[in-house]
């Protein structure tokens, strides 16, 4: 009987579908339930396992605990009744809301977690060459003859290279991933003159200056009745430190060692001064009158030597190559004048259709460098009548023109308002090396031997000095001040200020390319020369 016993004991403890007896603990769920008050709680047979309460009240409703049997969270109750109730909105976003561990992490909207190429705006074919050829070229070693190729067959080939990729370098990415610039109005970058201008500031790169450059001229002197007219030269510095300045039909020396200042001539109307150039020894300057006339004067005696005629216009510029004085005029004519005879016209150049405004002979003297307001360049041999080089890039007149004064060969000449652009080149092979965009006019530049430096005045818009570093063509630094446009630009002797006339009628002297005092020579001051004293208009 005793196992009968065991077995009917054995059978009610293993039956989970009834009611446990009394011996046994009660159960959590059902003391919870008393506690809150809700008795006579039982498990309902085939009832699908969810809870009804026999006083009538629904689990659901008011009374029903929040935290009921169904939110146990022990492993062992796995069967109870609350966690057998499917339920669908479980998984609502308000649940979601309560437990972060259960939000899905998004991508922002304006964030991408990849690169995908602008097809519309690749060029396939050009980004195929490019692959294609930077394969064979990794791919295969330079030959010997590739070795050997001198500095102009690899210009050439640059040159080629960037004609062939309409202008484009052959760094340029493969891939584009952005759209292009849309393009702007007409009226927006055309004026009426059909003339392309830009108002912002160069878009070249920065070059790293060690030295402190002054932001604020030396000295400002006034120059009233100043000339504002593009093609004329009217300001030169000599070797004996004597600023040679045309104001209207008058000229005057300023001695930048005392600062004394001294009226040299005046001239009759409606005659006006169109150029000056000092003599290299520095006594006697060159003037360049509106009737075609030149003459010579003797600054220290104050005395005029002799007038030259021949031109049938104004004669615009001058430039001297030992005792020959070259001249140009609004004719286009050249007129090359020995100054130590009586029969002072020796030749004459023609090849210019317009105005030659820029003129300068090379250092060593034998080539002269003319420039006009037909856009070209003119390359002359020292006693040739042919021209030895025509260059025709510059889409806008060409004055400002300078020789490189420890390269014989290379020239700098930079354009007018439609060009904007400075270009340097050789004139042993007649390639151009570098051009730079300026973003404005271009009407003076002068070289530095000591920084290896170039220095260019421009006009409309910012009216500004640029100081580049040759030859790299990086600009160093702006110096700003004047309110006109630069008409001129001449270097003092010592290399060290430059002085620049605008249209604003002042004539400021900057102090951008300072020596060392250790390695300062001393220079000739000018004090000793024969100059009267005058009033100084200096402020």
């Amino acid at each position: 009987m005793s196992h009968m016993q065991f077995d009917a004991n054995l059978s009610e403890a293993l039956r989970m579908d009834g009611d446990l007896s009394s011996k046994g603990p009660m159960p959590r769920w059902q003391r919870k339930a008393q506690e809150q008050g809700v008795t006579n709680l039982s498990i309902q047979k085939n009832k699908e396992n969810s809870f009804m309460n026999k006083s009538g009240l629904s689990p659901r409703s008011a009374k029903t605990p929040h935290s009921s049997p169904g939110r146990g969270k022990s492993p062992s109750r796995s069967k109870s009744p609350g966690r057998s109730m499917p339920k669908l909105s479980v998984r609502q976003s308000t649940i979601r809301s309560t437990t972060p561990s259960r939000k899905t992490p998004t991508t922002p909207a304006n964030q991408q977690d990849r690169f995908i190429p602008n097809r519309s705006t690749t060029d396939l074919e050009r980004s195929h060459h490019l692959l294609v050829t930077s394969m064979e070229a990794s791919g295969t070693d330079k030959s010997e003859g590739e070795d050997e190729l001198s500095h102009q067959q690899r210009e050439y080939q640059e040159k080629m290279s960037e004609n062939l990729n309409d202008g484009q370098s052959t760094e340029t990415k493969v891939l584009s991933f952005k759209n292009k610039a849309p393009q702007p109005k007409e009226s927006h970058h055309i004026n009426n003159l059909k003339v392309l201008y830009s108002a912002g500031k160069p878009s070249v790169p920065k070059a790293n200056s060690t030295r402190h450059i002054p932001s604020v001229p030396e000295r400002v002197l006034d120059a009233p009745e100043l000339l504002d007219d593009y093609y004329l030269h009217l300001l030169d510095w000599s070797c004996n430190n004597h600023l040679a300045v045309a104001l209207g039909a008058s000229v005057y020396i300023w001695n930048a060692g005392d600062g004394s200042i001294t009226a040299l001539t005046q001239m009759e109307d409606p005659d006006y001064i169109c150029s000056l150039a000092w003599i290299k020894e520095g006594n006697i300057v060159a003037i360049g009158l509106s009737s075609g006339n030149t003459q010579l004067w003797d600054v220290g005696q104050q005395k005029l030597v002799r007038t030259m005629g021949g031109h049938e216009g104004r004669v615009t510029t001058l430039s001297w190559n030992s005792y020959i004085l070259s001249s140009g005029s609004r004719s286009g004519q050249i007129h090359h004048h020995d100054v130590r005879i009586a029969e002072h016209h020796v030749s004459s150049l023609n090849n210019h259709t317009q105005e030659v405004c820029g003129l300068k002979w090379s250092p060593d003297g034998r080539v002269l460098a003319s420039g006009g307001n037909d856009n070209i360049i003119n390359l002359w041999e020292n006693g040739s009548t042919t021209p030895l080089f025509t260059f025709t890039r510059h889409q806008a007149a060409v004055k400002a023109l300078a020789w490189c004064p420890w390269q014989n060969n290379l020239l700098a000449s930079g354009g007018g308002t439609a060009d904007r652009t400075i270009r340097l080149w050789n004139c042993t092979t007649g390639i151009c090396l570098k051009d730079v965009n300026t973003n404005s006019q271009v009407s003076s530049l002068c070289w530095n031997a000591n920084y290896k430096e170039i220095i260019s005045g421009h006009g409309f818009s910012n009216n500004q000095l640029t100081i580049w570093k040759y030859p790299q063509m990086a600009k160093i630094a702006d110096l700003t001040g004047h309110t006109g446009r630069i008409l001129e630009l001449c270097a003092s002797p010592d290399g060290q200020m430059v002085v620049s006339a605008a249209a604003d009628e002042t004539i400021r002297i900057w102090k951008c390319w300072a020596q060392d005092k250790k390695e300062k020579k001393p220079t000739a001051t000018g004090k000793g020369h024969q100059i009267s004293m005058l009033a100084r208009t200096i402020r």
